[in-house]
């Protein structure tokens, strides 16, 4: 099949801290592990953790390797976006700040006035947006 709007999308990161991801993504936000593996610690060898939900087009997919970590670099800019189309729950803020994430501005004010900026434990930035998404 060749590329279309239904093919899967997979984002891929380096993490520092596979558990602490875990944590921030899975327990905080609610997403589920599709797939872990376990690398070994060899040379060339790495953990990876696949998370996502099972109705989704899309999943996130952390590495690290012990031997040779690398080490995530996101800026401010470096944004996941999920487009809630309402209101962002506190307790769903709260639940992501209890599990390792930091509620913080966003350089760019359109997220500031549409949505919740935090960050997960590698500095990379999920956006709760109150907008919904359409592409017509």
């Amino acid at each position: 099949m060749p590329f279309s709007g239904q093919s899967h999308i997979r984002i891929a990161r380096p993490s520092r801290d596979l558990a602490a991801a875990e944590r921030f993504w899975v327990d905080g936000l609610g997403l589920g592990v599709l797939y872990r593996a376990e690398g070994g610690g060899a040379p060339g060898e790495h953990d990876l953790l696949m998370m996502g939900r099972p109705d989704a087009s899309w999943h996130l997919e952390l590495v690290h390797e012990a031997a040779a970590p690398v080490q995530p670099r996101p800026t401010e800019e470096d944004l996941l976006v999920v487009y809630l189309d309402g209101e962002v729950p506190e307790e769903l803020v709260a639940r992501l700040v209890e599990h390792g994430g930091r509620r913080v501005q966003s350089p760019n004010p359109y997220w500031n006035e549409w949505g919740v900026t935090v960050e997960d434990p590698d500095g990379y930035r999920l956006v709760l947006s109150t907008r919904g998404w359409s592409n017509s």
